[in-house]
């Protein structure tokens, strides 16, 4: 797999510091609040682990698989595959996110978040690729601002390969063309 890497974007080390600042904010900033922690699977799996790990206060965790993914290319339609086991009405809901790209299915999931009555809902995610956003929203924590190239690992995935890296790469262009 590493002859498929370009280049490594975040090692085992960055990724590591970028969850313990994460988790830093998150527990100053959800202080005596109750926040479910909602990770949007697959590639949240890593992430999630890690990020948890850093957040002292007392937080649920819940998953939803939600995709508008096929391959590379977005498809715009949002479908739920598994949702949440837990009611969000009243809740602090903070969904983790492997990488923010369009921003198409996360803006999908927090406007049905605060359908269902959810007192707040923000974002943390891994990696921010503003560049070709479709919707104008802004993660509350970012972990790493990063170019908009193809990356995989840490959860990342082509195809549904490349999740098990333990460190985030840009794909090589041939590979996915």
């Amino acid at each position: 797999m590493k002859d498929h890497i370009e280049s490594i974007l975040l090692d085992q080390d960055d990724i590591r510091e970028i969850c313990k600042r994460l988790g830093n904010q998150i527990d100053e900033d959800y202080q005596n609040k109750n926040p479910m922690l909602v990770g949007l699977l697959k590639g949240c799996v890593p992430f999630i682990g890690d990020l948890g790990k850093y957040i002292t206060i007392p937080i649920e965790m819940e998953y939803m698989d939600v995709s508008s993914y096929h391959g590379a290319k977005s498809s715009l339609e949002v479908k739920i595959l598994k949702d949440l086991d837990s009611p969000v009405k009243g809740r602090h809901v903070l969904i983790a996110e492997d990488i923010v790209d369009t921003g198409f299915t996360l803006t999908k999931v927090i406007q049905l978040l605060k359908y269902r009555g959810a007192a707040s809902v923000e974002v943390v995610t891994l990696l921010n690729k503003e560049e070709g956003r479709l919707t104008k929203m802004v993660p509350k924590y970012i972990g790493q601002e990063i170019p908009n190239r193809f990356v995989v690992g840490y959860g990342l995935d082509y195809n549904q390969k490349y999740r098990n890296l333990p460190y985030v790469g840009i794909l090589k262009q041939e590979i996915y063309e």
